[in-house]
């Protein structure tokens, strides 16, 4: 994972204990009155939404890492992906679970009942928990009725606030957004030469916005932002499955061609939209002057204030530039973490985003759960 969160903490006098979930993968039948489903940890995200595709729903969540990443996982880290700002983060999808406390009992509310104020939300509580309070077994999960037939376009813009005002124009238009995400020029120059891709706009821009609309697949959602003065370009659109593909290529592949030079430092923020093209065009200043930069990009899912900051520089293993982005950001009241967990990586940054109350009270839940704490101890807290 992104922050160290499964790697196993070195422990005194005791080996540690790696759980896989990959064999509890069974899906259950699509109960169509309620629109939800029951499905075991280790099933994957792209197991899931095929099988929701199948029955006429779908699965609200989707990330790049669709076949490999578990739904467990996908709980466990509350994950986001590229349809936040239209179904919201996992936990949004989230309506029952099932799981393993560290003294062996198992708790299981798997009735998926939409209004019931019985207590506390366990499986609110368990998701995003990053397995500090037990192990996750089983979900039931909220799916939605299909969007319809979608339009993927990029369009030209010269800032972050542009780009962030042609969101709002976006969703105030009659097409319902799905995805809003930003390429600063820099990551679009990384991933067309580690994939030999063209430019993907008719003429460079310093940044590149790729929305996807349900407008009926036929462009339409797009006419209102054509004619905006932030716009730089026509818009370059795509209306059929292969050519939308093409395009989200360019987002998708963003780690694999930062890779391509070598281990570098990933780093998973979010900052308040209104502060974030400011927060962002800090970022990509520092970025360009760290020592020994290889290449960088700030980017990501610029509808829900979500960025990514790869760096790469000749010592992947120095920890400054990390704590410099984290500083960064909390500068601009962010989130050190947006999806991806704190982890072990980010454990010691935590205090940047949240006050010693709000950590005295994660504390006193993980004491209370897991008094002697075996689960994943060093994730989350130091």
């Amino acid at each position: 994972g992104l922050v160290g969160g499964s790697v196993p903490a070195p422990t005194a006098g005791r080996l540690p204990v790696i759980v896989s979930t990959r064999r509890l993968n069974s899906i259950g039948e699509i109960d169509h009155l309620s629109g939800q489903v029951t499905v075991g940890s280790g099933s994957t995200l792209g197991d899931v939404q095929r099988h929701a595709t199948a029955a006429g729903w779908e699965y609200g969540v989707d990330l790049a890492a669709r076949d490999s990443a578990t739904i467990g996982g996908t709980v466990a880290t509350n994950a986001g992906g590229i349809r936040v700002i239209a179904n919201g983060m996992t936990r949004a999808q989230l309506v029952g679970i099932e799981a393993v406390l560290a003294d062996g009992s198992v708790i299981s509310h798997l009735g998926g009942m939409l209004k019931d104020n019985t207590g506390y939300d366990l499986a609110s509580l368990l998701c995003g928990s990053e397995g500090t309070l037990g192990i996750i077994t089983a979900v039931r999960l909220r799916l939605h009725r299909p969007a319809g037939a979608t339009s993927v376009g990029f369009i030209g813009v010269s800032s972050y606030a542009d780009a962030l005002a042609l969101v709002e124009v976006a969703r105030s238009g009659g097409a319902r957004v799905l995805a809003a995400e930003i390429l600063d020029d820099t990551s679009m120059d990384r991933v067309c030469e580690a994939f030999n891709l063209p430019w993907p706009l008719r003429a460079r821009a310093p940044f590149a916005l790729l929305f996807e609309l349900a407008d009926g697949g036929d462009g339409s959602g797009f006419e209102s932002l054509a004619d905006h003065p932030a716009v730089l370009d026509d818009p370059v659109i795509a209306l059929q499955a292969s050519d939308r593909e093409r395009l989200w290529a360019y987002r998708e592949k963003q780690a694999e061609a930062f890779a391509e030079l070598g281990v570098f430092h990933n780093l998973d923020v979010s900052v308040p939209l209104p502060r974030l093209a400011e927060c962002a065009e800090q970022l990509r200043a520092e970025a360009a002057a760290m020592p020994g930069v290889v290449a960088y990009g700030v980017f990501g899912h610029l509808a829900d204030g979500n960025l990514h900051v790869a760096i790469v520089d000749g010592d992947p293993d120095s920890y400054e530039v990390d704590r410099a982005v984290l500083e960064c950001v909390a500068r601009f009241e962010g989130s050190i973490s947006a999806e991806h967990g704190v982890g072990r990586v980010k454990a010691a940054e935590l205090h940047l985003c949240r006050t010693p109350a709000e950590i005295g009270a994660m504390r006193s839940i993980k004491a209370a759960l897991d008094p002697a704490g075996l689960m994943n101890p060093g994730v989350i807290f130091t």
